[in-house]
């Protein structure tokens, strides 16, 4: 059960922050219960503890600590403005839009300035939702105090959280995972015809995780580790790990199938396996297979002082013996390419858990298990630490910066709120105002804005009959109404991150409770609130096309720019190193392929959501994003064994491979100039398939054909999806030209 909830929730992170923030709050309204405070300043200091607690996001403790300390003087002095200014209706709303663009153009300063916005929004939002008054203002700021002593009780004492437990949650969660991944892939074996689509659902989705899993490690390995060596090998492990996982998966279709498995099949939504492929196979071989991918799904989910005895011991040998050729069963070339895969699989797991538990017992290896184990000892050794830092890139000026942007448009679509707020309710304005906010964080284009204001609208309709029913339930009982409360702040925590209809329903719902203890609540009081949201959303949707609008396909063809240039960085990068080039840091390279990646598959959002009524761009939209994970999926198989040149005896550098690279990298730099430019006179290259190139006779040697041709393989299959790429968004092509 452990490691189904690290799975579901890599690193715990969901269940910190909604633990966190429910401590705080608890531990609020235990403060101001025992001082007796009336209920509105209960309520009160719920939403400062929430309010403290969510908003500080920096990884390190002393960071939090500052930003928490910095962050009470901005709360007091916003809730002391908010009251001032209630009845100066004028003046109030003019300084709530100033505070806004504030707390938006704050964001330019990092993770301290988007929690001192945050901060300094909410609580302003608190003085009007409780009706504080300047009498109040004194009995406020001893509850806005508490609530911080609390937020900072539940942060460091209570629940504290350091990088170094973060990322090593997250690399059980990555175990936790990868051995789904395992399971699903025996699932695989035995899948009939009417059951291999789910099972093919089911891997896509298990490699999805995966690779998520990776990035977030990614972006937790510099706080998370000391030593940079020690960082930079749990990356290399992360990514041997992910690269053999899905390559085990792609060979386990194709052995399904008697023709090979496209790569896109693991990443393109709807691709079906190849007809050929729609029985189970049972043999020998495969009964095998099924057993050994158990067992090295065992091993991955076994911890390392369980890891250790005779028969796991053979269990791993047997393993690692099919990296040898003699080792392998009678099978078909097909499912002999699989146990070729387990082999590596499980020289990726063993190599995983070295990085992860640290050295292990070896006295009872065989002979091929030595051998990897040497071979990844001498991959340790040659890691190197780069110094080198990349040139800042050159940061957009004055409207054209995302933050001051977002500003604008935020500030301009609460100035529409407000009026239209004003219309519909004197009283519960604000509710417009603080959808208009709301729409605006973590969106970037006006149909993210759109899809997000949507997604809100319909989490608050159905919040609202939620709310309804609980405040007939609950009544006057404060005490049962505050647990509901803080259920459902838990909830709104945990699936954030999963599912924003989701969270806006508990929102509203929670709304619902907190009126019914403030003796406000009524049907026509949450039906408003469905009003309010939805021209909050409009509002944001409007200023965000008229404002200095960044349209959906601005933003896309932006990032798709971005992720070619990585795509030709890491193919260009690799192939030299294979070619017997100067080396670099490939796997950081190949990360930053994909967090590019997942940048775009985040923008594209808008344009394959189910409710689009442009049902062949959405099909587009997702065939490239597909395209383009095949594409990604090649270039780190390839910068994978170019890192592993330097080490190992059975990779030679072959300098003919550089030919075969150019052609690939000269087409993917056409496509980014026409996605650039329309108009552009660029043209992609045709010629013979690098196919070709793995005939008798021309790379295939004896020594080191298998890992040549495997290389070859990857271009191979990394140009004709750069072709297929081409032909979607209708770059010509024509034959390479001959050099002058």
């Amino acid at each position: 059960m452990w490691d189904r909830l690290a799975a579901s929730d890599p690193g715990l992170l969901r269940l910190t922050a909604g633990l966190r923030t429910v401590a705080a709050i608890a531990l609020t309204l235990a403060v101001l219960g025992a001082l007796r405070v009336p209920v509105p300043q209960l309520v009160a200091g719920a939403i400062a503890a929430m309010a403290a607690t969510f908003a500080v996001r920096e990884k390190q403790r002393a960071r939090q600590a500052v930003t928490l300390a910095l962050g009470l003087p901005v709360a007091l002095a916003s809730v002391s403005l908010g009251a001032l200014l209630a009845q100066r209706v004028v003046a109030g709303d003019l300084f709530f839009v100033a505070l806004i663009f504030c707390a938006v153009y704050g964001r330019r300063f990092g993770d301290r300035g988007t929690a001192l916005g945050l901060i300094g929004f909410q609580v302003y939002f608190l003085s009007l939702f409780v009706g504080a008054t300047p009498s109040a203002l004194p009995a406020l700021y001893g509850v806005i105090c508490v609530a911080f002593a609390c937020s900072a009780l539940a942060r460091f004492v209570l629940l504290p959280q350091t990088p170094a437990g973060t990322l090593d949650r997250l690399r059980r969660a990555f175990r936790a995972r990868l051995a789904q991944l395992l399971a699903v892939q025996a699932e695989l074996l035995d899948a009939g015809p009417d059951g291999v689509e789910k099972v093919l659902v089911d891997l896509r989705t298990g490699t999805a995780r995966l690779h998520e899993t990776a990035l977030l490690i990614q972006g937790r390995l510099e706080e998370g580790t000391a030593d940079p060596a020690v960082a930079r090998l749990l990356q290399r492990r992360i990514a041997d790990a992910e690269i053999a996982a899905e390559r085990l998966g792609l060979l386990l279709l194709t052995a399904r199938s008697a023709e090979r498995t496209d790569t896109l099949t693991l990443h393109l939504p709807g691709a079906s396996l190849p007809s050929a492929g729609e029985l189970p196979v049972r043999d020998e071989a495969t009964a095998a297979l099924r057993r050994d991918l158990q067992a090295l799904r065992v091993l991955m989910l076994r911890p390392a002082r369980e890891a250790s005895g005779t028969a796991l011991a053979q269990v791993r040998n047997r393993l690692l013996g099919y990296r040898e050729e003699e080792n392998l069963p009678e099978a078909s070339p097909a499912v002999q390419d699989v146990f070729r895969g387990l082999g590596e699989a499980a020289r990726a797991a063993m190599g995983l858990r070295v990085a992860l538990d640290g050295p292990q017992d070896e006295s009872d290896d065989s002979p091929a298990t030595a051998r990897s184990r040497e071979e990844l000892d001498a991959e340790d050794a040659a890691i190197e630490i780069s110094e080198d830092s990349e040139p800042e890139a050159v940061e957009p000026a004055g409207l054209e910066r995302p933050t001051t942007r977002a500003a604008v448009q935020v500030a301009v679509g609460s100035s529409l709120a407000i009026v239209g707020g004003e219309l519909l309710s004197s009283q519960r304005w604000y509710w417009a105002v603080l959808t208009c906010w709301i729409v605006f964080i973590n969106t970037a284009s006006t149909g993210e804005i759109l899809v997000k204001g949507y997604r809100r609208l319909l989490g608050t309709v159905l919040g609202v009959v939620a709310g309804i029913g609980l405040a007939g339930l609950v009544g006057h009982h404060t005490w049962t109404a505050f647990a509901l409360v803080l259920l459902f702040i838990f909830a709104m925590f945990y699936t954030a991150p999963l599912s924003y209809t989701l969270m806006s329903f508990f929102v509203t719902a929670m709304l619902g409770l907190l009126y019914t203890l403030l003796n406000t609540y009524s049907t026509s009081v949450l039906v408003l609130r469905i009003e309010e949201t939805a021209l909050g959303a409009a509002c944001g949707v409007i200023a965000a096309a008229l404002v200095l609008p960044v349209r959906t396909d601005r933003r896309t063809n932006d990032l798709l720019v971005e992720v070619l240039e990585r795509l030709a960085d890491v193919t260009r990068a690799a192939v030299d190193q294979l070619s017997g080039g100067a080396g670099g840091d490939l796997v950081e390279q190949a990360r930053e392929l994909d967090q590019a990646l997942a940048d775009l598959r985040a923008a594209t959002q808008p344009l394959t959501h189910p409710i689009t009524p442009l049902r062949s761009r959405r099909d587009t939209a997702r065939y490239v994003v597909a395209l383009l994970e095949t594409c990604a999926y090649h270039a780190r198989s390839l910068a994978a064994t170019a890192e592993l040149l330097p080490t190992h005896p059975s990779i030679a550098a072959d300098p003919r491979l550089r030919g075969a690279c150019g052609r690939i990298v000269h087409n993917i730099e056409s496509i980014a100039a026409h996605v650039t430019d329309p108009r552009s006179a660029e043209r992609i290259e045709t010629g013979p398939s690098i196919a070709s190139m793995l005939e008798p006779g021309t790379l295939r040697m004896p020594r080191y054909g298998r890992v040549t041709d495997r290389v070859l393989r990857h271009l191979q299959r990394l140009d004709e999806a750069v072709s297929g790429l081409a032909r979607l968004l209708d770059v010509a092509g024509g034959p390479a030209q001959p050099a002058q």
